[in-house]
């Protein structure tokens, strides 16, 4: 039986770290007018993340990448003008150069009580930001089967996304730590490969069953079944610096889907790889971000990561250009020639190094870099 094409409609959720202007550390507890604010300019689209020095904004569902584009930039520009009143600056960075997450405070919600007490130190060390992205895909099934597809791609999207060189002062020599403190969580990491959406279900029903957890929102894989919306939502990515960055994250995924979905259609479909051989790459892309070569699984050898990318932008042209984001595809070009936001705060520290300062001075300027950056486009 066919089934109707998806509408491929766009969510992207961003977390952003909130900064004192002195100091350049993360405040442990920002104002509750700061929140009154950001709730009254932003309504339920705003939000308080585990640790309470964090914001999460979400987009509305979008049709194309270009009403995205408007929502995220409305609320992202909402959110630094409201710190700002307070003296507190967002960044959009997956971790903070030099915060001691030892120091933080989570924020006291049920939920988050939850995970606090549940999780115990995996949880509290979880001072890391990301970026999701929701695409409409109405039939649960084809969520299911693109979910097994689109795996291949997931170390392609977190490379091209990297911004979490740094944890507690040290370069970490990864180009995404983050994804170190998230897989000290269960239920994370690759997901599973499911033939079909009841058995998916059946697998989660499991677990809740027993009562480990109440619903499949406690299923934190890389890319997942959403819990609440009818969509595929992408979790892989570190939350990208600069808006156009986090746009083009967006725009390939969405590509992707709709590259698989039209092979589906034609009786085609991604050949699949076991999660081993996938976390290599995974690994490669946190470890090297943009800067080494990934596996290709079909050619059984490793390719030169800007070869990869000018491949990926000849698949995805077609399908990039039913959905009207061709411009944000292509700016990939311009993220692997100049670097991600892990490379460039790498570049802002040793240039601040080897101007005389001392290392927390240098990261301080990587700060202050990130505050510029995070307002880029705006």
């Amino acid at each position: 039986m066919s089934v109707e094409r998806p509408n491929f409609t766009v969510g992207i959720e961003e977390e952003y770290l909130l900064v004192e202007t002195d100091s350049r550390d993360l405040v442990r507890d920002p104002p509750q007018e700061l929140w009154d604010d950001l709730n009254t300019a932003l309504g339920e689209e705003v939000g308080s993340e585990f640790m309470r020095s964090q914001v999460e904004i979400q987009t509305r569902p979008c049709a194309t990448i270009t009403e995205a584009r408007a929502d995220l930039t409305g609320k992202r520009r909402a959110v630094c003008e409201i710190a700002e009143r307070y003296d507190l600056h967002p960044i959009a960075a997956s971790t903070h150069p030099f915060a001691d997450w030892g120091r933080q405070l989570h924020t006291d919600k049920e939920r988050y009580n939850l995970l606090a007490r549940d999780m115990q130190g995996v949880v509290r060390r979880l001072l890391i930001s990301g970026m999701h992205v929701h695409v409409g895909i109405h039939d649960p099934d084809s969520r299911i089967d693109l979910m097994n597809q689109v795996a291949y791609f997931l170390p392609h999207l977190l490379a091209l996304s990297t911004s979490s060189p740094f944890w507690h002062s040290e370069d970490t020599g990864l180009k995404s730590y983050r994804m170190s403190v998230f897989k000290a969580l269960p239920r994370t990491g690759l997901p599973e490969h499911f033939n079909s959406w009841a058995e998916y279900e059946r697998h989660v029903n499991v677990l809740v069953e027993a009562g480990i957890f109440e619903d499949a929102s406690k299923v934190w894989w890389d890319v997942r079944p959403s819990a609440r919306y009818p969509t595929l939502e992408m979790r892989i990515a570190d939350i990208c610096t600069t808006l156009e960055d986090g746009l083009t994250i967006a725009a390939v995924y969405t590509s992707l889907l709709s590259m698989l979905f039209t092979k589906r259609q034609q009786n085609q479909r991604w050949r699949t790889y076991s999660n081993f051989l996938i976390a290599e790459n995974l690994w490669r892309a946190q470890r090297y971000g943009i800067n080494e070569a990934l596996m290709d699984f079909g050619l059984g050898q490793l390719v030169p990561f800007p070869d990869l990318t000018e491949e990926m932008i000849e698949i995805l042209t077609p399908e990039a250009e039913k959905l009207g984001c061709v411009p944000e595809v292509e700016h990939v070009r311009e993220i692997v020639r100049r670097g991600t936001s892990a490379d460039r705060q790498l570049a802002v520290y040793e240039k601040a190094l080897a101007a005389g300062n001392d290392a927390h001075e240098a990261l301080k300027r990587v700060v202050d870099f990130l505050i510029e950056e995070t307002k880029v486009g705006l």
